[in-house]
């Protein structure tokens, strides 16, 4: 590959993953208040999951390039941007366009990644870290000593969920197959199999006043219950709809379900409340508050990466060449953690 060529993997249709495209293009140039990104870590995320079955609820049309998120070394500046920060290493969240060797974003989307974390420890963290934190800290505002229910504990958002409430001081019960459950203990966690054991009465016996909050990828019916079982004075998150993955049909009905379900419960006359966690929330309305924000709590997630607070879950690292085998690795459900791919 020479310096003014792009690899990019291209999602064409609704395809299986061995059809995913991977193609050579001329390598972009930034304009005024961009640079050029040159990717060493993206990752698969249940985003791309969806993506790939056309059921992500504002995905563009077909076809683009894919990828949630990146990590990489600045390798260009634009008009207006530092150029001192050539060869500086930032992540940068884009909802597409990550799966590729080089990628332009305006340079106030660039948050600098610290010395001492690499490339795929970083990647990990970003798009998974930042819906982690804002989620427990702006969200459920989590304090020492509450009890969480975290779906999915051993998941990509999951399990970074699962150590950011414990370094807040809460006590977490995490769902997951029987496989993650040995991990999940050595972590503090108390899990429950939500395979084989009844979640909602299992999470009464352990939490018999509730819990103070529940952070739920599920969607669906399961959503009801995840309701339920909060206390007074507890929240519901909800960031997802895993449930429906695989379903026909419109895939904006699930999110719509959802949010109608939020908007129902916080109308009631009671102490709890719920919330439909979207990363992207007050970008279109503000831009400059949105990065700023970004910018401090995904700081705030790479210093407790730093500080052994979170650990860098990597499942697996494979080169962009070999996406479909890393989205097949991603939606088996045998993995724990970011399945991570570099240039």
């Amino acid at each position: 590959m020479n310096a003014g060529t792009r690899v990019e993997v291209v999602l064409p249709g609704k395809v299986e993953p061995e059809e995913l495209q991977i193609r050579q293009v001329a390598a972009p140039a930034p304009t005024a208040d961009q640079l050029v990104i040159r990717m060493e870590a993206t990752g698969v995320s249940f985003a791309e999951q969806q993506m790939r079955r056309a059921r992500y609820y504002d995905q563009p049309p077909f076809p683009f390039v894919p990828g949630y998120d990146l990590v990489g070394t600045v390798a260009q500046t634009g008009d207006g941007v530092d150029p001192a920060l050539v060869g500086t290493r930032v992540a940068a969240l884009l909802k597409v366009g990550g799966w590729a060797s080089h990628v332009v974003v305006d340079a106030a989307d660039a948050v600098p990644v610290p010395e001492g974390i690499s490339a795929a420890q970083a990647e990990t963290v970003v798009i998974n870290g930042i819906t982690a934190w804002q989620m427990l800290h702006r969200k459920a505002r989590i304090r020492a000593g509450q009890t969480v229910l975290v779906h999915g504990a051993n998941g990509g958002v999951g399990s970074v969920l699962v150590q950011l409430a414990q370094a807040a001081g809460a006590k977490v019960i995490g769902t997951a197959s029987a496989r993650h459950h040995a991990a999940l203990r050595e972590q503090g966690v108390t899990p429950i199999d939500y395979r084989t054991e009844n979640i909602p009465d299992r999470v009464r016996q352990l939490a018999p006043a509730g819990v103070d909050a529940v952070f739920d990828h599920v969607g669906g019916r399961n959503i009801v219950d995840s309701w339920r079982l909060l206390a007074p004075g507890g929240t519901l998150v909800s960031y997802g709809s895993a449930s429906t993955r695989d379903d026909e049909g419109s895939k904006q009905w699930p999110v719509l379900k959802l949010l109608g379900r939020v908007w129902l419960w916080n109308s009631l006359p009671n102490r709890r409340h719920a919330y439909f966690f979207n990363v992207w929330a007050g970008r279109a309305l503000n831009r400059g508050r949105f990065q700023a924000r970004l910018r401090t709590d995904l700081t705030e997630v790479f210093g407790a990466l730093r500080r052994g607070e979170i650990t860098a879950q990597i499942a697996a690292e494979l080169p962009l060449a070999r996406v479909a085998e890393a989205m097949r690795l991603a939606e088996s459900g045998t993995v724990a953690g970011k399945v991570v791919l570099h240039a």
